[in-house]
């Protein structure tokens, strides 16, 4: 096997993967519905009446609202359609600007990108139930107030006029988790059926995310699946089943949409069958998405009963542990894999808990990643020590190699059969070329899991390092195309590949000292490519987040002073030049 070609191999893999993705526009990745088996698109039972599809909400800038004021969530319900549609996070702003306004998760259909999450009711032909723009009222008389607070729910009512009270009791925890629980007064004298449904909607078409290995769009947990769609793949499948681009039956799970960082998700009673849709519609030029949950089962509410039914709502950030933990004691399945950890899952995951843990220690996330790499390479040193040892046996080769080269070189079978005999001599298998390779085919599994915890993360989301470093997630600020803003220009706007901070250009300068410890390529074509590879990697890492690029940096620094000292350890006597 020929190290060196095989070691250009694997390196223009990774230019062309991520020099692709970052450096020319393109479609971003559509992850599609998965478990195709257990999707019966349009072939569930649908009640009587179902979940009004997403269409264009109400203007609600006058309605009354209930303010919801917890430690960690700020907002308000509104009353008019009971619609959950004002959900701010206090603890994560825009940007790392203190002044920089709060992330919203959740807004009302006068701003820009509004969303909502609403409960309601489907019933048979001639039972009124409310709708879009019913006008509820806030009984507060059991929650002491008038806001939503961790410690006081709020009860909204609504009356038909025929008999039948309507009611949504809301409570929130100290995070994210809401707790719905909608039911039904019947006064008259004769049984009814409803059936009890919940809703989260996107009125506007999301921005689409420039990584195309991060995935957002509709999410949902079904039979212990995990199903995706993104936005392309639900206007697709929804334009071929009439609107409804998924649809599911059965007990449990979870659904809603994800984003890089937030959730928000319907988490219907485990215990109970329910049907699950999402839909798309496009009215008057402006898009909705929505994900439904419906009880598959009437509810026959008796003359004087009432029926009940519970449902829970998570909005908000997708922090791992908090994930975990509604996973565990409130028993939502597969919650934490909201977050994409992508292929290399089972490194993602504990690479994660492994650099949080240090995080504990240290308190500073950069310096958890350069502790955590110096782990990566003790693991790893026993197999390092052995792919140096052979990468510097064939350094002091390469003059015997190269001159057997030269002297068949119009001869490629006498060359072939007298480099073989120098390894021969020489007691060394040609495999030893190959040999070298085994780090690097190692890093990357591990450069890729590090890369998407860095990505994904929340915790990694506007953390910094020192200095000029204040986030972590995005790239490094600084440029030396205008003299790292001594001059009053911006060069991005020529080109975004006319971006170059501090650290890309270490990692360059990295890559090329490590460069020199290697042996040479024979081939003189390969050699000349193999130079350009440090400014080529310093060019496409310069729009990758910092973190990574002072991953790989570090990595690069501790993998130069390992192979020194392996290499020096090499017994010269050994290789008779």
């Amino acid at each position: 096997m020929d190290r060196n070609r095989l070691l250009l191999f694997i390196t223009l893999s990774v230019v062309i993967t991520f020099g692709f993705q970052y450096l020319l526009p393109g479609p971003p990745r559509h992850a599609a519905i998965h478990n195709a088996a257990a999707v019966h698109q349009s072939e569930a039972p649908v009640p009587p009446a179902s979940v009004p599809p997403a269409t264009s909400a109400p203007d609600i800038r006058a309605a009354p609202r209930v303010e919801i004021d917890t430690p960690r969530l700020a907002g308000s319900i509104s009353l008019i359609g009971a619609r959950l549609d004002d959900i701010a996070l206090r603890d994560y702003r825009d940007t790392v600007q203190k002044s920089s306004p709060l992330v919203h998760i959740l807004s009302p259909s006068d701003t820009a990108q509004p969303s909502s999450i609403q409960l309601g009711w489907a019933a048979a032909d001639g039972v009124k139930v409310p709708d879009e723009s019913t006008l509820w009222t806030s009984d507060s008389s059991k929650s002491g107030g008038g806001d939503l607070t961790v410690a006081h729910p709020v009860t909204l009512t609504w009356n038909n006029g025929q008999g039948l009270i309507y009611q949504v009791d809301f409570s929130v925890d100290r995070n994210y988790l809401f707790s719905a629980h909608q039911s039904v007064r019947n006064t008259t004298d004769k049984p009814v059926k409803v059936w009890p449904w919940q809703r989260v909607r996107r009125d506007y078409a999301p921005p689409r995310a420039s990584y195309s290995v991060l995935f957002e769009g509709l999410i949902g947990v079904a039979d212990g699946v995990t199903h995706q769609a993104g936005y392309p793949k639900a206007i697709s499948e929804a334009d071929k089943h009439d609107g409804v681009a998924f649809t599911h039956e059965g007990a449990g799970g979870w659904a809603g949409f994800t984003d890089k960082y937030w959730l928000t998700a319907l988490v219907p009673d485990q215990s109970s069958p329910v049907i699950a849709q999402w839909y798309y519609a496009k009215e008057d030029g402006t898009e909705h998405f929505q994900v439904s949950y419906q009880s598959a089962d009437p509810q026959t509410v008796a003359p004087g009963a009432t029926s009940v039914s519970g449902s829970r709502v998570f909005a908000g950030a997708k922090e791992v542990h908090l994930l975990d933990y509604y996973e565990m004691h409130d028993h939502i399945p597969l919650l934490s894999y909201s977050v994409d950890w992508g292929w290399f899952f089972f490194l993602t995951k504990p690479f994660f808990y492994a650099i949080d843990y240090i995080y504990s220690l240290t308190g500073n996330f950069g310096v958890a990643i350069l502790i955590f790499t110096v782990f990566v390479k003790i693991a790893f040193y026993p197999l390092a020590a052995k792919s140096y040892q052979s990468m510097g046996k064939m350094r002091l080769l390469t003059p015997k190699i190269q001159a057997a080269r030269e002297r068949h070189k119009d001869d490629p079978a006498k060359q072939q059969a007298a480099m073989m005999e120098v390894y021969k001599e020489e007691g060394i298998s040609p495999m030893a070329q190959a040999g070298g390779c085994l780090p690097l085919l190692i890093q990357i599994p591990v450069f890729f899991s590090l890369y998407k915890v860095i990505l994904v993360t929340i915790e990694m989301r506007q953390a910094p390092f020192f200095g000029w470093i204040q986030d972590l997630s995005v790239t490094d600020p600084t440029n030396i195309f205008n003299l790292f803003g001594l001059l009053p220009i911006n060069p991005e706007v020529l080109s975004p590949t006319l971006h170059l901070g501090i650290w890309p250009v270490l990692l360059g300068l990295t890559m090329f000292f490590q460069q020199k410890l290697n042996p040479p390529p024979p081939d003189p074509v390969q050699a000349r490519m193999f130079q350009f590879m440090p400014i080529i990697f310093t060019f496409m890492m310069g729009r990758f987040p910092a973190g990574l690029v002072i991953y790989w940096t570090w990595n690069n620094l501790l993998t130069i002073c390992q192979q020194w000292y392996i290499q020096r350890s090499v017994k010269l006597d050994k290789v008779r030049v």
